[in-house]
């Protein structure tokens, strides 16, 4: 048995970033799925679990390699991604038969996930949604808990409604920047990771702190450059257009060139199709994307790596705001599991990730979930699930967040 029960249903556990991909030639869980599956049927064993939430990028439709054939469908595309996963949706179905209340949040990796797809293959499954390709699940005996997978505050991962509207075929592109990258770094891997140079597009001139916009621009311009991109060298040339989102209503097929940050003809930075003027759109993606607090493109661009921005966005969305009532927050995203108490009942969990290899942490630190127990007082923790079948408590090992 998982724990030794509560004589009630007062737990509720949250897991995250399982990027159950379409095809076992390059998804990024294969070795962890049947221990996820045995996760699942411990918590039906368990008897007091009240919910079990899934914290967004549950599907992949991003870890793709350039090289696997494009789709226009999405719908399509997820209902072969679950047809490919078939043991975890049967678990989860059982789960949701014992009387677990089975809850999913979107993420990023599947932002484009359809409420119809997911109800047809998991019927009784709940759906927290808001905006297009977000959602924020309020949970608890008291509505004290709050679950999102956190991309709302990622400037190169929330939903992007506003950056390609006038490149648009069709449809109402939501795409991020993001998506590129991932398919970009799915590929190199597919390739054996090679070592490429790419000759890069040079901005010499750092713009003057008194201008905002062009300093958002140039901070863009050396994120994409100097990480995003770089990181990921398949043998690809720079103008070759290897991209396709024709899924998302952007028609034609794109490059890294038309993805790339430059010096413009009229002196400013910019990228000259996907994107462009990047930095001016945040402010209105945040209205679209329904973000409470709002903050500038330079603090959410210069943080978006950072496991202390998004504790921070937990503490400015929430818990700093006695009003709103949350005591617990539990985000995604990141792959950094994360643990902090803040005093008087506050707490904030970052659930982690169950894919095979976490690049992002460590390559073994996975398998992990915030476990949260709610009641007058909650408590929260962070967990592990481990090959043997137990759980581990790993809160206090993972109270600094200091991997990246």
């Amino acid at each position: 048995m998982l724990w030794e029960p509560h004589d009630k249903a007062d737990r509720i556990v949250v897991i995250s970033d399982l990027h159950l991909g379409v095809s076992d030639a390059f998804s990024q869980d294969i070795a962890n799925r049947p221990l996820l599956v045995d996760f699942v049927e411990g918590l039906i064993e368990v008897g007091d679990v009240r919910e079990l939430v899934i914290a967004g990028d549950f599907l992949d439709e991003w870890i793709v390699p350039l090289s696997y054939p494009e789709h226009e469908d999405s719908d399509a595309f997820f209902v072969e991604c679950i047809a490919n996963n078939r043991e975890v949706f049967d678990a989860l179905g059982k789960a949701i038969a014992s009387g677990i209340k089975v809850v999913y949040v979107p993420g990023n990796h599947d932002m484009t996930l359809s409420e119809g797809v997911l109800a047809k293959a998991l019927p009784g499954l709940v759906q927290a949604r808001d905006a297009k390709g977000l959602g924020r699940y309020l949970t608890g005996d008291r509505h004290e808990i709050v679950v999102e997978h956190c991309h709302r505050y990622d400037v190169y991962s929330a939903p992007d409604t506003v950056s390609n509207r006038g490149i648009a075929d069709g449809g109402d592109p939501i795409l991020p920047p993001g998506y590129f990258y991932a398919q970009l770094g799915t590929e190199w891997v597919a390739e054996g990771e090679p070592s490429n140079v790419v000759d890069y597009p040079a901005v010499d001139r750092v713009p003057d702190s008194s201008d905002i916009d062009q300093l958002g621009a140039y901070l863009h311009y050396k994120i994409m450059t100097g990480s995003l991109l770089t990181q990921y060298t398949p043998g690809i040339g720079f103008e070759d257009k290897v991209f396709s989102a024709c899924f998302d209503g952007l028609g034609g097929r794109y490059s890294e060139y038309d993805l790339c940050p430059r010096l413009t003809e009229d002196g400013t930075i910019s990228s000259p199709t996907l994107y462009r003027d990047f930095q001016r759109t945040w402010d209105a993606r945040q209205v679209a994307n329904e973000v409470k607090v709002k903050n500038s493109f330079l603090d959410a661009a210069t943080g978006t790596s950072l496991p202390e921005y998004f504790r921070g966005q937990a503490s400015m969305q929430y818990l700093d705001d006695p009003d709103c009532g949350v005591e617990v927050v539990v985000f995604g995203h990141t792959h950094i599991p994360d643990y902090r108490y803040f005093g008087d009942n506050r707490f904030y969990v970052n659930s982690g990730t169950w894919i095979d290899i976490n690049l992002d942490a460590a390559p073994d630190l996975t398998r992990t979930f915030a476990l949260v127990t709610t009641g007058d007082i909650d408590l929260a923790s962070l967990c592990r699930y481990e090959k043997t079948g137990t759980v581990t408590d790993i809160s206090e090992n993972n109270s600094a967040a200091t991997r990246r």
